[in-house]
């Protein structure tokens, strides 16, 4: 098995215990729910019991223990067994929904929030994105202005995982002027007369994780549900990214290795002129490229999550490795979709799956052109 140079045997017992879980749990299932553009609310509480919704997140609140390097093993296995890009990464929205409220929430918040959502009880999502801004966050227009204890929250959100389903909606909202001073976050729940889920959008991968577009009219929302302090909104949009860049480049490794694993076991049973696909060197080698492409960005993504949790800022390397991780997957995908052959292009083999779900990488979580801008900036050019 293949792994991060971070990893011990603790991880290594991690690893075992999900993929047992997802391959029972998700595989079975994995090609009917992503047709069916959705997955079991109650894989969420099935996660939990489970002992692995709570990955990264402390014990005292519910959690599993663990940090960064246990939370990006998890969902390795989770893609690779769970042969469900879209499962998984629904499964996992409160990967990027709860962390400002666990660095910058008061208890209350985090016993509220953050540990029904620990269980399985509460769906979470994050509100960054909006129909008109795209990549320019400070840019954002969605307005929350105060009222008393309240805020007034008017705007819409685009792009949101879990947005269908979600119960509370970590919102990045404008409470002051324009640019970056004027962002704070608020937690908003669905039930609040307002909320609207404008729908439901229909998306080239990821089928199994619902994603939305929300509005905002007139909603009124408790003041004591802002994180932290008004104005600070954009430090934490900030902070977050960091660590949901290398999540994403764990999941495009973990994506390219399971396509990888899939194209060398069609290669080894399909047989073409008398002899196995991997019989012809022209195969093998694709093979052998695609192997290396994987270990590349698996090491580099490793010695990111290694330099973060040992302290280190890592805003320049963390947007390489999602770079260098995100090109190699779409690589790999379409070399596993031509070694498939025709059957590659059949929505009922993986690969056909892996390979669109391949797409949405080097756009989500900062596009590949923003990192770019933030690799240049750091290295000072």
């Amino acid at each position: 098995m293949k792994s991060y140079l971070f990893e011990t045997d603790e991880h290594r017992a991690l690893r075992e215990q999900v993929r047992r879980f997802a391959a029972s749990a998700i595989a079975p299932h994995a090609h009917a729910w992503e047709e069916a553009n959705e997955f079991p609310r109650e894989l969420y509480q099935q996660s939990a019991a489970a002992g692995f919704l709570g990955t990264g997140y402390p014990e005292e609140l519910g959690g599993d223990g663990g940090d960064l390097g246990h939370v990006l093993v998890a969902a390795e296995e989770m893609v690779i067994a769970g042969k469900s890009v879209g499962t998984c990464v629904g499964l996992g929205s409160h990967g990027i929904a709860l962390p400002p409220i666990m660095k910058f929430g008061n208890d209350a918040q985090k016993e509220r929030y953050v540990r029904p959502t620990l269980r399985g009880d509460k769906v979470s999502a994050l509100g960054i994105t909006e129909p008109g801004g795209g990549s320019d966050v400070a840019a954002m227009t969605t307005k929350a202005v105060r009222d008393g204890d309240h805020y007034i929250v008017n705007g819409a959100k685009t792009f949101i995982t879990s947005g269908t389903r979600a119960d509370f909606v970590t919102t990045a909202v404008r409470t002051g002027g324009e640019g970056h001073g004027g962002i704070s976050m608020l937690i908003i729940d669905s039930d609040t007369p307002g909320f609207i889920v404008a729908g439901k959008l229909k998306k080239t991968g990821w089928w199994a994780s619902d994603t939305a577009e929300l509005a905002f009219e007139d909603c009124r929302v408790p003041t004591q549900n802002l994180i932290g302090q008004e104005g600070a909104g954009f430090l934490m949009i900030m902070t977050n990214f960091v660590t949901e860049r290398l999540m994403l480049a764990g999941q495009c490794v973990a994506i390219a290795e399971l396509a990888y694993r899939e194209s060398v076991e069609y290669a080894k049973q399909r047989h073409a002129f008398g002899k196995s696909l991997s019989g012809f060197q022209v195969v093998r080698h694709k093979l052998a490229d695609m192997a290396t492409d994987i270990a590349a960005a698996r090491a580099l993504t490793g010695e990111c999550v290694t330099r973060f949790l040992s302290g280190e800022q890592t805003p320049s390397l963390a947007a390489m490795a999602k770079n260098a991780a995100t090109d190699m997957c779409s690589r790999v995908c379409d070399q596993a979709v031509q070694i498939h052959g025709g059957y590659g292009y059949m929505r009922e083999y993986v690969v056909e799956r892996l390979y669109r779900d391949a797409r949405l990488y080097p756009i989500g979580g900062g596009t590949r052109e923003i990192m770019n801008e933030i690799i240049s900036k750091v290295e000072g050019y």
